[in-house]
């Protein structure tokens, strides 16, 4: 038969096979092409010839074809056919579907959408063939029966799509169907539609089918919805992720997990790859996600900042036109978290209303960590942005070149928190990635190198961290560090000091590294520029310190296989190594050269020995040597010269040039702690030692000697011994005035530290503290001598005093024998220094000094200076003395005692204990809880550790709290001084209290009571009080009803702007009074008003990023703007409450400048806000439905209580304004005078126009608001006419009669002066101008 049908096909004419075609039964074709096809005949030859004998203008024909389609794709359905076949089948279908008509069309497409529901389909194939259909469908004009209906082709195939997409579809077939629609000419809506039924299906799906499926969805968002496509792909993975980290956080079936995990991972980084893909092709694509994330930043980001659309943003970066835009967005989202985060913890009002959010660094470290599983293409993208949040956000350089020192583990503004960011980015990922180590070293490096005038210390910080996590590890980059080394004489002392200290541990285990870096080292020491010879000593120390103690290298910083064996060397060993020992001693001697050179050079190497000493006892003997082969070429060695040293020697005049040749002061310091060191370390263990060469002892011995023969002399010679008695010239001007400047510092020094020296070896004997008190007296001697003439023009050589030789450890021990020690045996001794109260005071101060210099540069000059550890541990000393000094004898005790010249010891404590709680919170912050517990009182240890930090912290600001009552209720002697002091340190320690304790509440009720009980004239005092009340209010509730309180205190003290009104005195707070209500108080209402207005405003901004949102899903409009109502309530509330403060404080006679400046500004800022807020109504109202009750008050108080006073504060400002120039233009000589004060004028008066510009722009919005919701809200706002120009009769009269008068003058002076005609016709416009308001 299928020969026949074959012969009859290949006639020209069909009329015959039409009707042999006519004569068959529909089975006997079916069985016939299924005969055929699954023989794999030719079946497509024979389809032809049927489709030839079925004409579709035929009814017959078509029907035909149309059995012969359903039968056909039942065929390619049921698997029995070699693929060949089933594609050539489905080939020539798609060719003759064209020519159904319109009708056929619709039964055809709507038995295949019956199968994909019914999921009758067996392998899909026949998909491939619905597209066709469908297309086909569209070009049908006629209109087609459809169920019921009679429709457009159109029509009916946006039923079809609908009624396929709503119904089920067979978990296998999404991605199939998914790939069909690319084929099918959609509507925008018809995307849509498609799109949110496959995202319905992505849960259904295995993880692994998930980015095929992406793939198809990325094509098919070519025909419109690229930003749902985005959206529902990011949404489904953050839920994703979401779900996993849930999962592991419930520990269960660990092994599973990660198993899952590394396959999450590897789909999540192909789907990145495919939407890079996509973009490179589309760029449409990438705009529309840069565009959706933007959004985002706006509302609540949670939804689509997170971690899966951070790698993604990270790989879109390798597209070079979209790689600004990324960093600059991934910037700016982690600067505004950062500033949002650092905005909530400052404010219990935002804390109550606005959830915590996740974190955008957390998220972005998450990625680092998930980028293990061969994330390669957003590794690149981290290690760029890592550099660029370190470029961005690192400190930067201040005006006179220097940085403000914090601890860097410590973040305080959002800045450094991003920086901190960037090298925590950098540091995991050089963890993690192999590949990328050599990159991220050589681009630390060379900002290392090449930044040499900006500060580095961010890089550098980073840097020794990499080399502490793996030294091994970068031995195979050794060669970029060695490369680094080469401009180590170009770079300053201190990144040279940083660089070295960083790259120490590879120097341990890289021996060519240690000698590439020695060689370096000794050209230095011989280079032209000064800097270059200190970084070579400084390299040399670095090296001499660490080169015995190979064994600090911990286990953490040293990667498993350098085993203990292979770089232990023990400290105190006798017997180390030959040739360490060689090359410690070839280092010395290269250091020995380094005294022939200038003092500076000098100076670094008497400060760096102590640290080589206590790191390498071995090397005693040849630093102590050195030093005292130096000493003696200062040394008088008769015992009868005075003075004992030549201190001419140590000054070079080069004409008039004065330089210090020799720190002899720093000489001597050094060889102190030596050889104290050198007794209480090396001296005991050699007395067991019975072999202990004689002569070793013998210089040590000698060098005692010669600090007591120095110390001797030095008590016994006078000022004139030295040349420096108070008739020396000591001015700045003259060479031998700098030069006794000099010299008088270097004996200062030498006092200082035998003062030490004698002290430390004393042990408690009285003669030794005789010595050490006239030391001392010759020390004061010199120090008055030069306060007297210095005067205020200290120079650099005078301000060295500044800096004291004690060492931190001995004030520490110091101050605690002359306060603490109550041992009997030193009873007697001690009373010889606890006699000179001056020397106690000298005490005192070096410790405040001390603690100066740890605030300011971030360690203290001296032995162990550099050490955190020991710094904090003597602080703590320190601190206990201070504190048991200043609460057991306070100020007024010891006041009324004597009268003597400078502060008393217990005011300078107080001041020594406020910049201590200081520097600790500066420097200390993680260790504040073992600071507070050093502080306590040690006698129940046992349950002292369940104390928390905000009880011990409130242990101690309740004695300063007594300590300020008791000051309070003195009458007559009130020190101001020492009030201000405790109000400083009470709110340090209250920054350790938790806001959310009963001891906070209660420090805020006291700060309240003292504010509403005291009133001071003292401006700074009433100052330090207020910010401290409102510091804390802040972190317990909003502060508007407090400023509203202190504005109306302000307004009764101050009187009203109009004079005829008396004001009824409020007196909330006693604290707030004439002298103290304006600038002091005011200025401080302002800043805090400020504050809630930015609080407010980014609230306000927030709601319309969400709203924004919101409008474009669209989804339950009705609930959507539930959420947001106490947010919006809590806005309306402080903007209210706020514009009462501002109604009184604009009713306030306020003097001119600062206050008025600043309140004009604020109101500005409130009128913006308001405009805002309206704004944002106007977003929202038609879901919202209508105005809140709230919001309509709010816009009737503003125009009853702001807008008209607003106009009256802002003519009684114009009217002071132009009321004070004309008091100088009274004379006509002083021109100058006048210009100044008009330029003045105009300055002053600028934010008037900005001002009156807001509350235009104000009312602008309120009328577009009240036409839009139907609700008149100008009712209550009255246009006024304070801007109108109009001609003032009776100020006009005075001005014109005035100048008659002064025309008259002049007409009697012409004679003597001509040439002057000019002159008034000008001064005439001026004047007429002012009658104009």
């Amino acid at each position: 038969m299928d020969q026949k049908i074959l012969s009859l096909a290949a006639e020209k004419t069909t009329d015959r096979l039409q009707k042999f075609l006519q004569t068959l039964k529909e089975d006997d074709l079916a069985n016939l092409l299924q005969h055929q096809a699954v023989k794999g005949k030719a079946v497509g030859t024979l389809l032809r010839a049927i489709f030839k004998g079925s004409p579709c203008c035929e009814e017959a024909g078509a029907l035909r074809r149309l059995n012969i389609y359903t039968c056909c794709i039942q065929l390619v359905e049921s698997g029995d056919l070699q693929k060949e076949v089933a594609s050539e089948i489905i080939g020539l279908l798609m060719l003759e579907a064209h020519n159904f008509p319109g009708p056929l069309l619709v039964k055809l497409a709507n038995e295949f959408v019956g199968a994909i529901k019914e999921g009758s389909l067996m392998n899909g194939k026949s998909l491939e063939l619905l597209p066709i259909i469908l297309t086909a469908l569209v070009t049908k004009k006629e209109n087609l029966t459809y169920g019921k209906d009679e429709l457009s082709g159109e029509e009916c195939k946006k039923q079809l799509i609908t009624t396929l997409c709503s119904g089920r579809w067979d978990q296998q077939y999404v991605i199939q169907l998914t790939s069909m629609f690319k084929d099918v000419p959609l509507t925008a809506e018809e995307v849509d539609f498609v799109m949110e039924k496959v995202f319905k299906m992505f849960s259904k799906l295995n993880l692994q089918e998930i980015p095929p499926l992406v793939y198809q969805l990325l094509v098919l968002s070519s025909k419109g919805s690229r930003k749902k496509v985005l959206e529902g792909i990011i949404a489904f993975f953050n839920e994703l992720d979401k779900q996993h980290i849930e999962e592991q956080s419930g520990d269960e079936l660990l092994d599973l997990i990660t198993v899952l995990s590394g396959e999450l991972r590897h789909v999540e980084g192909t789907v990145i790859l495919h939407i890079v893909f996509a973009m490179t092709l589309d760029c449409e694509l990438g705009r529309e996600l840069l565009k959706h994330l933007k959004a985002g930043q706006q509302g609540d980001f949670s939804n689509n900042v997170c971690p899966f659309s951070i790698a993604l943003l990270l790989s879109v970066a390798r597209i070079q036109r979209f790689e600004e835009q990324v960093f600059d967005l991934l910037k700016a989202s982690v600067l505004k978290n950062f500033k949002d985060l650092q905005l909530l913890q400052g404010s219990k009002f935002l804390q109550n209303l606005v959830p915590r959010r996740s974190c955008v660094s957390a998220m972005i470290l998450e990625v680092v960590r998930n980028s293990v599983h061969s994330w390669d293409h957003v590794t690149q993208g981290l290690v760029q942005f890592g550099f660029l949040l370190m470029d961005s956000y690192g400190p930067k350089k201040i005006v006179d070149g220097k940085t403000i020192e914090t601890s860097p583990s410590l973040c305080r503004t959002p800045n450094q928190h991003a920086c901190k960011l960037g090298a925590n980015i950098l540091l995991e990922t050089f963890k993690v990635h192999e590949l990328i180590r050599q990159e991220i070293l050589e681009q630390v490096l060379n900002r290392v190198v090449t930044r040499a005038s900006s500060p580095i210390s961010h890089f550098l910080e980073l840097l020794s961290n990499i080399i502490m996590y793996s030294p091994l590890i970068l031995q195979s980059c050794s060669s970029k560090v060695i490369e680094s080394f080469d401009y180590l004489s170009f770079l300053p002392l201190q990144t040279v000091q940083g660089l070295l200290k960083a790259v120490q541990p590879l120097l341990k285990v890289s021996m060519s590294m240690r000698d590439s870096l020695i060689l370096v080292l000794r050209k230095a020491m011989f280079a032209r520029q000064l800097d270059a010879r200190k970084s070579a000593v400084a390299g040399f120390l670095l090296l001499l310190k660490n080169f015995k103690v190979l064994g600090s290298l911990s286990s953490s910083q040293c990667s498993q296989s350098i085993g203990v064996s292979q770089v232990h060397v023990d400290v105190h060993s006798r017997y180390s190594s030959v040739a360490n020992e060689a090359f410690c001693l070839e280092i010395m001697d290269s250091l020995r050269r380094c005294l022939g050179q200038q003092a500076d050079v000098r100076l670094m190497l008497y400060e760096g020995f102590y640290d080589v000493l206590r790191r390498n006892s071995q090397l005693a003997n040849s630093i102590m040597q050195t030093l005292l082969s130096q000493l003696k070429q200062f040394y008088e060695p008769q015992p009868d010269v005075l003075p004992p040293l030549k201190f001419e020697a140590c000054v070079l005049a080069q004409g008039d040039q004065i330089s210090l040749q020799e720190p002899l002061d720093h000489l001597l310091c050094c060889i102190q702690h030596c050889l104290a060191w050198y007794k209480s370390r090396v001296m005991p263990i050699h007395q067991d030692e019975e072999e202990e060469e004689e002569e070793e002892e013998g210089f040590y011995q000698e060098l005692d000697d010669m600090l007591e023969s120095i110390t001797n002399r030095m008590i016994k010679s006078e000022l004139e011994d030295f040349e420096l008695d108070k008739s020396a010239d000591f001015s700045q001007g003259t060479a031998t005035g700098i030069k006794n400047n000099v010299c008088a510092s270097l004996v200062m020094g030498v006092c200082e530290v035998l003062i030490e020296y004698n002290f430390s070896i004393s042990n408690f004997s009285k003669n030794k503290f005789e010595d050490v008190l006239s030391l001392f007296a010759c020390y004061k001697k010199l120090s008055d001598i030069l306060n007297e003439k210095g005067g205020k023009g200290k120079t650099k050589t005078a301000n060295k005093t500044s800096d004291s030789f004690l060492s931190m450890k001995f004030v520490s021990d110091l101050l605690t024998a002359l306060f603490r020690d109550s041992t009997q045996s030193h009873e007697e001794s001690l009373s010889v220094l606890r006699s000179s109260t001056e020397f106690m005071r000298y005490a005192v101060s070096v410790a405040l000094r001390k603690v100066q210099q740890l605030k300011e540069t971030g360690h203290v000059s001296g032995p162990d200076g550099q050490n955190p550890d020991k710094i904090f541990q003597n602080l703590c000393d320190i601190t206990r003395v201070l504190l048991w000094r200043y609460t057991s004898i306070p100020t007024s005790v010891e006041e009324s005692g004597k009268k003597e010249k400078g502060k008393s010891i217990s005011l300078l404590c107080l001041e020594g204990l406020q910049r201590i709680f200081s520097a600790v919170q500066q420097f200390f912050q993680p260790r504040v809880p073992q600071f507070l517990r050093a502080l306590d009182v040690p006698d129940n240890e046992g349950e002292g550790e369940e104390v928390t930090v905000t009880q011990r912290a409130t242990f101690q600001i309740r004695q300063f709290q007594r300590a300020l009552l008791n000051l309070l209720s003195q009458e007559e002697d009130f020190n101001s001084k020492e009030a201000l002091l405790l109000v400083s340190v009470l709110s340090s320690l209250s920054k350790l209290l938790e806001p959310s304790s009963p001891q906070f509440v209660q420090m805020l009720s006291w700060t309240s009571k003292i504010c509403k009980e005291n009133s001071w004239e003292d401006a700074l005092l009433c100052k330090g009080v207020m910010s401290l009340l409102f510091s804390l209010h802040v972190l317990y509730k909003s502060p508007v009803a407090l400023l509203r309180d202190v504005s109306q205190d302000i307004h009764g003290h101050l009187g009203d702007i109009d004079e005829d009104v008396e004001v009824e005195k409020t007196n909330h707070f006693a604290v707030v009074n004439v002298r103290t209500a304006a600038p002091t108080v005011c200025l401080l209402v302002l800043s805090q008003a400020e504050k809630v207005l930015e609080e407010v405003d980014w609230l306000i901004n927030k709601l319309k990023g969400q709203a924004s949102q919101e409008t474009v899903s669209e989804e339950a409009p009705s609930q959507a703007a539930l959420p947001n109502q106490p947010v919006e309530k809590a806005i309306i509330m402080q903007l209210g409450t706020l514009l009462t403060a501002f109604h009184e404080l604009m009713q306030t006679a306020l003097p001119s400048g600062s206050c008025v400046d600043t309140l004009l500004k604020d109101l500005c800022k409130m009128y913006t806000i308001l405009t805002a807020l309206v704004r944002y109504y106007l977003q929202v109202h038609r879901r919202s439905g209508g105005i809140p009750k709230v919001m309509e008050k709010l816009v009737k108080l503003s125009g009853s209580h702001l807008t008209p006073v607003c106009y009256s504060f802002i003519s009684y400002v114009q009217n002071k304004k132009s009321g004070s120039p004309q008091h100088t233009g009274g004379k006509k000589k002083n021109s100058a005078p006048v210009a100044v004060a008009m330029a003045k004028v105009l300055r002053e008066t600028k934010p008037i126009p900005n001002l009156v510009f807001a509350i235009e722009q104000y009312e602008k919005f309120l009328i577009c608001l009240s036409k839009k919701s139907k609700v008149n809200l100008m009712q209550h706002m009255k246009l006024s006419t304070s801007r109108d120009f109009k001609i003032k009769g009776n100020v006009l009269d005075t001005l014109l009669r005035e100048e008659e008068e002064e025309d008259e003058d002049k007409e009697d002076t012409a004679s003597e002066h001509g040439g002057q005609d000019e002159e008034p016709a000008k001064k005439k416009r001026k004047r007429e101008t002012k009658c104009l308001s």
